[in-house]
Order: C-alpha cells, then sequence, then structure tokens
C-alpha cells in the first residue's frame, strides 16, 4: 500500500472505530434512560431510538471497523497473523460484531413490543445495559491493545522474521 492509500485508510478506519464506540455509548445511554424512566415515552422513545441506532449505525460502523481493520492488517508491516494484538485485536472485533449481529433482532422484538405495550407494560422492560456494557469493553480493550501494541511475535511472524533477514 502506498503511503498515501495508508494514511487514508487509517484515516477510514479510526473514523469508523471510534464512531462505534461512540454509537455505543449513546445506546448506553438510552438503555439507562429506559432504567430509569417511568415515563411510558421515554421507554418507549429508547427502545425505538436504540433499534434504529442499533440497526443504522452501530451495525454498519462495527462492518466497517472490521473490514477496514484487515484492510490495515494487509497493507501495513503489522499483517494480520503476524502480531499477537493484531490477531487479539481481530479476534475481539470479529466476536464484538457477531454477537452484535445476533443480538439485533432480539433488540428489533423489544422495540416491537414497546411499541405495542401500554402503561405498567413497559415498567420492566430495562435498557439493555448488559450487551452494551461488555461491547464497550471490548471496544476499549481494542483500542487500548492498538494504541499500545505490545512486543510479540506469532509463530507466523517469528518464521517470516527470520526469512527476512
Amino acid at each position: 500500500m502506498s503511503r498515501r492509500l495508508r494514511k487514508i485508510a487509517l484515516a477510514v478506519h479510526l473514523t469508523v472505530s471510534i464512531g462505534w464506540v461512540g454509537a455505543v455509548l449513546a445506546y448506553l445511554g438510552l438503555g439507562v434512560a429506559s432504567v430509569n424512566s417511568e415515563r411510558e415515552s421515554t421507554i418507549r422513545g429508547a427502545w425505538i431510538s436504540m433499534e434504529l441506532i442499533g440497526w443504522w449505525i452501530i451495525v454498519p460502523l462495527a462492518l466497517a471497523s472490521l473490514l477496514t481493520g484487515v484492510v490495515m492488517a494487509l497493507g501495513t508491516k503489522w499483517g494480520l497473523a503476524r502480531y499477537y494484538w493484531v490477531l487479539i485485536s481481530f479476534g475481539l472485533t470479529t466476536f464484538a460484531t457477531s454477537i452484535l449481529l445476533l443480538h439485533m433482532p432480539d433488540v428489533s422484538t423489544m422495540a416491537d413490543q414497546a411499541r405495542a405495550a401500554r402503561g405498567s407494560e413497559l415498567q420492566g422492560f430495562g435498557g439493555d445495559l448488559f450487551h452494551a456494557g461488555v461491547g464497550l469493553t471490548i471496544l476499549l480493550a481494542v483500542l487500548a491493545l492498538n494504541i499500545a501494541k505490545p512486543p510479540g511475535l506469532t509463530r507466523y511472524g517469528w518464521r517470516q522474521q527470520t526469512k527476512a533477514s
């Protein structure tokens, strides 16, 4: 990858990855509002908004982050399987994206139920804090790994480095 293309790819990757963190924070905020509110309109609105943010913002950003992360790994000296931190970051991002895609239909079901629920039926809805909290923790762990870039070659990376020497 040329230097210019690498910089563009990095800018796109950082934008979508940080955007993913921000969108999860917004989702988490709506979940907290749903848990702490007794107003029907707030609970219903929070679940409808969580569904919209999930499908229209979080899912696309997660997929874009995964794709641009692979592009960055394959187009730079880090590689996808040379260093443990890259491999772990890729694994955690893949895991988080997979869980997100499996969980979003449940969010849609809850949003549909919130649309139809009346009165006290909405009080037990909760706010989906567990998934958002664990997801945010994983994303912050990936962020920390990508900033720290701890040393440690994989066996593949060690063989590649030995070949190049």
